[in-house]
């Protein structure tokens, strides 16, 4: 078997020509450095140096015959520990992120930009889809980072925390202004025309969830893919709808959308960080995770 640690030391006594230089650079003992020098050359069956008063010269039948070998095997070996070492320190590659396009837009859209402008070297792929969805392309291996909507239990992967909180909120444009100020009790929404989200997120099945637990049942007449769909029904009188009051404040603000008063209110969610139990993380990855943890 080979031992790279006797090639080592071999190439450094070439380059130093002495055993006590050698010793020196490789931080042990003049000893040794003799030693190995000497179990090399009996497990090769030759003298790779000729001891001389001046120090340590290679063996014409032996050292030089296998300098340039050994040095550029031991380069290559150097080169293969720093690219492992500059993805631990280097912000390089590629940072696969996984979330939904509201997410994205809402949350951590300031986020990639920073990002990207501290370091540009790192591409950014964005995965957006629904939080499940997200979940498995993270278990898979074909995500880095996943920001998700919370409550999910899974315990193939793992959470680092919540970044940010979601407040559900009924909202409706100027056709139901006869609802403005007005006290609603939560089964009352099921007189009016309801937009949803569809069913197959976080948010839809814990609005469901909490409805189910006051006794009130909520169908849609109309369920949406996004939220930005959802607030242009809104705001066109088509619907009231429910979603994060974070996600309309510019409509809010503006008057095109209000809030409704309805009692109770829904319970507040967050959005965490998901990552693979499995995989180790890059630099460029653990650098943007950084970014979002708290001061």
């Amino acid at each position: 078997m080979v031992n790279l640690e006797l090639y080592r030391v071999f190439y450094t006594v070439a380059k130093c020509g002495s055993l006590t230089k050698a010793a020196q650079e490789l931080f042990i003992s003049q000893p040794a450095v003799s030693q190995a020098i000497k179990q090399l050359e009996s497990q090769l069956g030759v003298s790779l140096f000729n001891r001389t008063h001046r120090g340590m010269d290679l063996s014409a039948a032996g050292g030089k015959l296998i300098f340039k070998q050994v040095e550029g095997a031991l380069n290559l070996l150097d080169e293969a520990e720093n690219k492992l070492l500059e993805m631990k320190t280097t912000a390089s590659g590629t940072v696969r992120i996984g979330a939904t396009d509201s997410i994205f837009s809402n949350v951590i859209a300031d986020k990639l930009a920073i990002y990207n402008e501290k370091f540009p070297a790192v591409k950014l792929e964005l995965i957006s889809s629904t939080s499940p969805y997200t979940i498995g392309q993270l278990k898979e291996g074909k995500c880095d980072v996943a920001f998700i909507n919370l409550p999910i239990a899974d315990d193939d992967v793992r959470f680092c925390g919540t970044i940010s909180h979601i407040s559900d909120i009924f909202v409706a444009g100027n056709k139901f202004d006869s609802l403005k100020g007005k006290a609603l009790p939560l089964d009352e929404l099921q007189e009016l025309p309801l937009i949803m989200i569809e069913e197959n997120t976080v948010a839809r099945r814990e609005l469901t969830a909490f409805t189910q637990t006051v006794g009130v049942k909520l169908h849609p007449d109309i369920e949406v893919a996004n939220w930005d769909l959802m607030k242009k029904l809104c705001v066109k009188g088509m619907g009231v709808g429910c979603m994060p009051r974070e996600y309309c404040g510019e409509e809010l603000e503006s008057g095109e959308l209000f809030e409704l008063n309805v009692s109770p209110a829904l319970p507040v969610r967050g959005v965490g960080i998901a990552l693979s139990k499995n995989q180790q993380l890059s630099f460029a990855v653990k650098e943007f995770i950084s970014m979002f943890e708290k001061k």
